[in-house]
């Protein structure tokens, strides 16, 4: 028998059609069970929970939730020792003074030293904290040349952006309930505590009084979504994670000066740093719901906006660290 003829129609090499080459056409089909299956559920959700953890591990995230803990301990301290401890009023209303929010009122009710630290901490503290981890989100894979290994797994630059953002928002979530947790322990150990008085002059019982903190503490971390949905899209035009975060807190800080300004009274509702003191509402009774919506509003506008301008960049971005 000739050569030819034992070569059987697959040609000259010998291969029976059963054993295709190890090309492209040879590739196996995806099996969407198999767990390393890029299409599976199951490897996005690894994905996401990797990214978390990373971010909530790092040590730089330590640091910002313990300056983020110590401002209600502070703060209790300072009226603690300015009063003495004692109250300033009955039915823990305001006995006059400066300061933050609510901070006339702990004196006679420590729970009030959770809505005081939000109220502190919101026009700085926790949205400088937040750009620093969305400003570094992807800039600073990017400097420290691992964001090209990243995408070499079949994630797709599209969940990676997502699982990002996710990420972020944790920390966001996890900021916010620090500084309530804190203050909290803090408020419980220095100041008495029992009944609360709403600003509607209404008294609800102490339960009541903390799943309102808890519901304060969540709209609060809601009242960052659009900022982070901005400071990730700042990460993606860079490669310098330090010049992203320092051009996050830049943008926050211009903002909140724009804010104050009353000539540009205008502009004003437009800006997501313009509701983010509607919190307050949550401790009205009933609660006062409209400018909350608003600020949902304007922050779902943001996530929207800059969560696509964020895709549009990382997606056409040329990966080259």
């Amino acid at each position: 028998m000739s050569q030819a003829e034992t070569a059987g129609p697959t040609g000259t090499t010998g291969q029976s059609p059963r054993n295709p080459p190890t090309g492209t056409t040879g590739q196996r089909p995806h099996n969407p069970g198999n767990p390393r299956n890029p299409r599976n559920p199951l490897w996005t959700l690894g994905i996401l929970r990797s990214e978390i953890t990373t971010t909530l591990r790092r040590h730089r995230t330590y640091a910002l939730l313990a300056v983020l803990a110590a401002v209600p301990v502070l703060i209790g301290i300072a009226v603690r020792v300015e009063t003495g401890g004692g109250g300033s009023g009955s039915g823990g209303g305001p006995a006059g003074g400066g300061g933050p929010a609510f901070l006339t009122q702990v004196t006679n009710n420590g729970l009030f030293l959770v809505f005081a630290a939000l109220a502190a901490t919101l026009p700085v503290f926790l949205p400088m904290a937040v750009g620093v981890v969305a400003g570094d989100a992807i800039a600073g894979e990017a400097s420290g040349g691992t964001l090209r290994y990243l995408l070499v797994a079949p994630a797709g630059r599209t969940r990676l952006l997502l699982a990002k953002y996710a990420s972020v928002l944790t920390f966001c979530l996890v900021a916010t309930f620090v500084v309530a947790a804190s203050a909290l322990a803090v408020g419980a150990l220095l100041f008495p505590v029992g009944e609360v008085t709403t600003i509607s002059g209404t008294r609800i019982s102490f339960g009541e009084g903390l799943v309102r903190a808890a519901l304060t503490a969540a709209v609060v971390a809601a009242s960052l979504v659009g900022f982070a949905a901005l400071g990730l899209f700042v990460s993606t035009l860079t490669d310098s994670g330090i010049g992203a975060m320092a051009a996050t807190v830049g943008l926050l800080i211009t903002v909140q000066i724009l804010d104050g300004i009353p000539q540009l009274s205008g502009i004003h509702p437009y800006l997501f740093p313009h509701y983010w003191m509607s919190f307050a509402d949550v401790l009205r009774e009933p609660v006062h719901w409209e400018e909350l919506s608003k600020n949902f509003q304007l922050q779902g506008l943001y996530a929207a906006v800059f969560g696509s301008a964020a895709w549009a960049r990382f997606t056409a971005k040329d990966i080259t660290a």
